[in-house]
């Protein structure tokens, strides 16, 4: 199974899932936005120069990712906020 990265930040009440080797620091070269009104929140598809998909932002992560994935999810903000 691979390891996925995720970062959550709980203030901002957003996610990122990479889809990049950890070691790797692989910059964006293209983001498209989903239509907010058919997923309901946004959530934003990077993709890298070769238009392979490097990471999933989503924003209102808490009512769109699972509870046990954000408790596992590497922390950007403070924990205790």
């Amino acid at each position: 199974m691979a390891d996925v990265r995720v970062t959550y930040d709980k203030v901002a009440n957003a996610a990122y899932v990479y889809f990049t080797e950890p070691q790797l620091r692989v910059k964006s070269a293209r983001t498209y936005p989903c239509d907010p009104v058919d997923v309901d929140g946004m959530i934003n598809l990077d993709f890298d120069e070769q238009g392979r998909l490097i990471g999933v932002e989503v924003l209102a992560a808490s009512s769109k990712l699972p509870a046990y994935l954000l408790q596992s999810a590497e922390r950007l903000d403070d924990e205790d906020a």
